[in-house]
């Protein structure tokens, strides 16, 4: 076991053969990676810990390099454990190199065991390996989907459970989940064009010159209006409506009288499309509202009801946000050769639950959540339909912060959830 000392903080490095299937645990196994971290004046004393579900799907856990935001205030209080979700990171990580080797079916089967049910049974054997009676957990966006799964599944192994914008709809399928989403990221085009007027003509101006020219992104991937669009993800973040601005502000350059995209515009393009480097965020980013039932790619479906966000030239563009598409599979560079793979799963209809609402409705965990109002991603309106039905939740409801809140100000939100769970734990006493 690995270990270094930064900032003040003892980190430790766990590794761990876990079964890709847990119905047949005999079978192929896969390593996952957790790292855990502990204030170097705590080293010897008997903390609780508490194990952070990352955001995602298909991204690793933080790699910290400073004490501060929530890990400072995490750390005054618990050991942390970092997990690297199966599939990214340092557990098994899923990339084209990885699996290009395998046949489609190979590709999706593999795939099939990526999700939040298998997430938490790793988890769980984690906590089992390390020795620990019970753990909290906080979970960001994404990892509060898990956090649910957890509760439906291992309630008995909680002590508490945090939660920053990620309470999903757990019996609404994934075409209502998108016509909310769509909504969503109308209203912050809305708010977006509306502050920066000027925007809208360089946005058309650069999509039209998409639609008439080749014009290619440093990995020599065909740059196409609809990945111009897919920026738009900038906007379910703090800070980000405003980045997108200033880049687009420079976008193009006069060369010898003639407008092009500059190359300092392109290589950002191709440094916010996260899905080249984590396949999984977009190979499985519909499966995780699925549940006996299949996604056919609903969002692409879903997205003919909302004609703005279909580009054509004289109209003013609109940009989309977290959605994934089956054009995707094929101009993306790194995902072209999961297409088929990409194709049959989201035709799987034989899904498990990831949650039971029943255990869910008898929930004796304090449960507490930072519920963001205009949220992008995760609708406001299905998080308290879904906290409504849980005993012992309390959402703190809040226009402060967009989806990443505690990455903008992670102290002030994780002080603010562990002082509403104990008081839900001392009202539970």
């Amino acid at each position: 076991m690995s270990s270094f000392t930064l900032d003040g903080v003892v980190y430790r490095s766990h590794y761990f053969e876990l079964p890709l299937n847990y119905q047949h645990p005999e079978q192929q196994h896969i390593t996952v990676f957790a790292r855990e971290l502990v204030a170097s004046n705590s080293t010897d004393s008997e903390l609780p810990y508490l194990v952070y579900l990352q955001g995602g799907p298909g991204f690793p856990s933080p790699r910290p390099t400073a004490n501060s935001g929530w890990l400072k205030r995490a750390l005054q209080k618990y050991r942390v454990i970092l997990l690297d979700q199966r599939g990214t990171g340092l557990s098994s990580a899923i990339t084209t190199q990885t699996i290009g080797h395998l046949s489609a079916k190979e590709q999706a089967d593999y795939l099939s065991h990526f999700r939040a049910d298998n997430i938490i049974r790793d988890a769980e054997a984690i906590r089992e390996q390390l020795g620990i009676e019970k753990w909290s957990t906080l979970g960001q966006s994404f990892g509060g989907f898990c956090t649910l799964t957890y509760l439906s599944l291992f309630p008995n192994s909680l002590t508490q459970c945090f939660v920053t914008g990620g309470i999903p709809a757990i019996d609404r399928p994934a075409d209502e989940v998108y016509h909310a989403t769509y909504k969503r990221t109308q209203d912050k085009n809305a708010q977006f064009f509306a502050r920066f007027p000027q925007a809208q003509t360089l946005c058309n101006q650069i999509a039209e010159r998409l639609l008439a020219n080749d014009v290619r992104l440093p990995n020599n991937q065909l740059f196409t209006v609809e990945q111009f669009q897919q920026m738009g993800i900038a906007f379910g973040g703090s800070g980000g409506a405003e980045e997108l601005y200033f880049q687009l502000e420079s976008a193009l350059v006069d060369i010898d009288g003639k407008q092009e995209i500059s190359y300092n515009f392109l290589s950002y393009v191709l440094s916010q499309q996260a899905y080249l480097t984590n396949p999984i965020y977009a190979i499985l980013h519909e499966s995780i509202y699925c549940q006996h039932n299949a996604s056919n790619w609903s969002a692409h479906r879903v997205r003919e009801s909302y004609a703005e966000f279909n580009f054509e030239t004289g109209k003013d563009l609109r940009f989309t946000g977290e959605m994934v598409y089956p054009w995707m599979f094929d101009q993306l560079e790194t995902l072209k050769p999961l297409k088929q793979a990409a194709e049959l799963l989201a035709a799987k209809n034989d899904w498990p639950n990831l949650y039971n609402a029943e255990q869910l409705s008898q929930n004796t965990v304090p449960l507490a959540c930072a519920a963001y109002v205009d949220d992008m991603y995760v609708e406001f309106d299905f998080t308290r339909e879904t906290l409504k039905n849980i005993p012992h939740s309390r959402a703190w409801m809040t226009n402060e912060y967009e989806h990443n809140g505690l990455g903008a100000d992670g102290e002030k939100i994780l002080s603010t959830l562990i002082t509403m769970a104990d008081d839900i734990a001392a009202i539970k006493a």
